[in-house]
């Protein structure tokens, strides 16, 4: 025993030097089974939120119904098909009743949501609403950034994501492309920015608003003023 005992002694005084510890079983014990980086606990993720990785040249997206079915399509191909995705966009008439107006912050369920890499974007609709866009967060459902105003980007800019809503997730009047059914020259639609920036890398307000920023050209060409017809995509369940 006195024997086994000088052993131990000695292997603690000697393996620190080989930068080995001597911690007790209770320690071990005590770092197992601990979370990983970014307070995400290691758990893995289902993707409930993205930008769509397909464009339209114009606004007419076959109404909120083509533009959920847009949303579901790409879904399905990225294996995304556990749940159902609705597209962030207002409109001044309900296709089911008419005498309503819809808001896209009542159409994408209540969170949380997750980007295509696992990221939290934000847990319930009060947060979604106050955060800004973020090229690190507005991925495509394949997991690629949007290109726009951030360091690095490809060209063209494409971060104008359309919404037809004010910064609240509420209609903004008038800025739909009649409900998503237009491709007028003269009839325009709000977009947001997916990675929050203006230009020369601008971060301040409006420019750093994921939902709505600006009107843009027209409902007849997406393109000017840095757009391509995409969509934000929420998981509603």
């Amino acid at each position: 025993m006195v024997k086994l005992r000088l052993v131990s002694l000695l292997s603690c005084m000697i393996l620190p030097l080989l930068s080995v510890s001597c911690s007790s079983d209770e320690d071990v014990q005590a770092h197992q089974g601990e979370g990983g980086s970014g307070g995400t606990s290691g758990a893995v993720h289902e993707t409930t939120f993205f930008v769509t990785s397909d464009t339209s040249a114009t606004a007419d997206l076959g109404g909120l119904v083509g533009a959920d079915a847009r949303c579901q399509r790409l879904a399905d191909a990225a294996n995304l098909a556990s749940h159902t995705f609705h597209a962030y966009l207002s409109a001044e008439q309900d296709p089911e009743d008419e005498s309503k107006t819809v808001n896209a912050r009542d159409r994408i369920g209540s969170g949380p949501w997750y980007n295509s890499k696992g990221m939290l974007l934000a847990t319930d609709l009060d947060e979604l609403h106050t955060i800004d866009g973020d090229a690190e967060l507005f991925l495509d459902e394949q997991g690629n950034k949007i290109n726009g105003q951030w360091q690095g980007s490809p060209t063209p800019n494409e971060h104008d994501v359309l919404t037809g809503s004010a910064a609240d997730g509420t209609l903004l009047e008038g800025k739909t492309c009649s409900d998503w059914t237009s491709d007028a020259a003269d009839v325009t639609a709000q977009v947001g920015h997916s990675d929050g920036l203006g230009p020369s890398m601008n971060s301040a307000p409006p420019y750093n608003s994921w939902n709505s920023v600006h009107e843009n050209g027209s409902c007849g060409d997406t393109a000017p003023k840095g757009g391509a017809g995409r969509l934000y995509c929420f998981a509603i369940d």
